[in-house]
């Protein structure tokens, strides 16, 4: 009602949204008397309605009247709720019904996901459950394609879907692994009949380019997590204009931000360069990008405020004043080394961990950036009780926790870690020599590297020092032995092959939940070797 009277924007409990029409016509009418004061009696007609209602227990039964609806309807149903389970005997009845499986794609399956798509958009549904309605889509396609392959013959249309969209090209950039949220965005994308093609994880900048090429990509979306990989989206950025693209260029990732893709990648491209936020934004996008009606005004649009926002990042910039490096080493981080003695290492050198208990890391697994990988956000555990979000984030919080579990019991991941231990001394200014451990009273070997930090070299105000990393570790000069540590972990053995057996079953859910699960064991795993290091 508001919205037809012109409101524009609103703050809603979404996890508590019925669908409209869904409520009963009796107790909407008295609600509606109510809220828009159609006629005196309405709050004494709505407090006697109440009384029919007052002390009924909720009963959590399994509601599946939805079953009694046409087969149309039972589609969309399944797809907006996520539900599998009758899905593939649904998919049969109307291919029977409609006589040709094209048309069940074409027709009431890509009628339910307009449905998702238009609640997602509107934030009536959360990723979460989009990713959810995705694998019930590719589970009817996938019961669908040995017909549409029989057919093929005599139908020489018959082609998966409705015409696609679009060609989208996804990759992370070569130097990074990271592909959770680009999964998500592919699965986002998809359910909207884009066609994409996902390259993976590291992948170079030729390999990117030559298959855009090959395919006839429409647009290329590049992601990456890790600062490198900023660098690395400026230098395809660089090598599409060379090559003469004109594509639009999509850009996502945590590091990333419309400020960089302004300042570093975007002057590099003359064609439509776009920071996408999250993956709520991907679809309205490429809608914009692809629309003959659309594209000249937003991209018009996209390199005005590109400019401005360079324009904004040169005026702060001039407004920074930077000291010498002199200056900033002569402000350095100082300690009294002479009263202080660095504790010593039980043990020096390199050690190596396999098969490492993952119900031991399960315990140091930070939960709130599980949460924003699927695009929830709040602080854990607060968010399980979020006015929003909250519902949904529980019931995602179930479903990992039932997933950790057999992950642990299954031993579906291997976790592995190599840490190392080595004397060390900073050389008085920015850079660490780190010696081999020598013998068994820990003495320094020989240097076997110099490690080069950078110094802060803001002005800084008085009493505040222009800190480095060599900082904390004793100068050669005090004659203070000290020690410095390295690691790597992962969680991921085998959790390649794990992910292709949940796509090969057309569960992007599952593969997705997984994945980001095993991003929480390689943190907590970090963490936990963190912890036995420095106790």
């Amino acid at each position: 009602h508001a919205i037809q009277a012109g409101m524009d924007m609103g703050i809603v409990n979404a996890g508590q949204l019925g669908v409209y029409d869904e409520i009963p016509a009796d107790l909407r009418e008295r609600v509606e008397d109510v809220v828009l004061n159609r006629r005196p009696d309405a709050a004494d007609r709505l407090v006697s309605f109440a009384e029919t209602v007052k002390g009924q227990a909720r009963e959590q039964v399994e509601d599946l009247s939805w079953r009694d609806e046409p087969v149309e309807q039972r589609l969309a149903h399944a797809l907006v709720k996520g539900l599998t389970q009758y899905i593939t005997e649904d998919t049969e009845e109307a291919r029977l019904a409609l006589g040709h499986p094209i048309k069940v794609i074409e027709g009431p399956l890509m009628d339910g996901m307009n449905v998702v798509g238009d609640l997602f958009g509107a934030g009536k549904m959360f990723l979460p459950q989009v990713v959810k309605s995705a694998r019930v889509m590719k589970q009817a396609v996938a019961h669908l394609i040995p017909f549409i392959e029989a057919q093929k013959a005599e139908d020489a249309a018959a082609g998966i879907g409705a015409q696609a969209k679009g060609r989208i090209l996804l990759a992370t950039v070569k130097g990074d692994v990271h592909d959770i949220g680009k999964n998500i965005v592919g699965v986002v994308l998809g359910c909207n009949n884009y066609e994409i093609v996902d390259l993976g994880v590291m992948v170079p900048a030729d390999k990117i380019l030559n298959t855009a090429r090959d395919m006839g990509a429409d647009i290329i979306g590049l992601s990456g997590l890790i600062t490198p990989s900023l660098e690395e989206m400026s230098n395809i950025a660089r090598e599409m204009q060379r090559q003469g693209f004109t594509v639009p260029l999509l850009i996502g990732g945590a590091t990333t931000s419309l400020a960089h893709t302004a300042v570093k990648i975007d002057p590099h491209y003359a064609g439509p360069v776009v920071y996408v936020k999250d993956a709520s934004r991907a679809v309205g996008v490429c809608s914009s990008l692809l629309s003959l009606d659309q594209r000249n005004d937003y991209v018009r649009q996209l390199k005005a405020d590109y400019a401005a926002a360079r324009d904004r990042h040169l005026a702060q910039k001039g407004e920074s004043k930077r000291v010498s490096l002199a200056q900033a080493r002569a402000n350095a981080f100082k300690t009294d080394w002479s009263s202080y003695q660095p504790p010593v290492p039980r043990r020096l050198g390199v050690q190596v961990f396999t098969e490492y208990d993952l119900g031991e890391l399960a315990n140091y697994i930070d939960w709130t950036p599980f949460f924003q990988a699927w695009e929830l956000h709040g602080r854990y555990p607060k968010i399980l009780e979020d006015a929003v979000v909250g519902e949904e984030a529980r019931k995602l919080h179930a479903d990992a926790l039932a997933m950790l579990d057999k992950i642990i019991a299954g031993k579906w991941v291997e976790a592995r870690a190599v840490i190392g231990l080595f004397p060390a001394n900073s050389t008085g200014d920015d850079d660490i020599e780190i010696h081999a451990p020598a013998g068994e009273t820990g003495a320094p070997g020989p240097v076997r590297m110099t490690w080069h930090n950078l110094r802060q070299q803001m002005a800084r105000p008085p009493g505040q020092p222009n800190w480095c990393l060599a900082d904390f570790i004793a100068p050669r000069a005090s004659g203070v032995q000290d020690y410095i540590g390295a690691f790597v972990v992962t969680a991921g053995i085998r959790e390649d092959e794990k992910v292709k057996e949940f796509e090969a079953g057309h569960d992007d859910y599952s593969a997705i939940l997984f994945k980001a699960l095993c991003d929480r064991l390689a943190e907590a795993f970090a963490e936990r070797m963190h912890q036995r290091v420095r106790t």
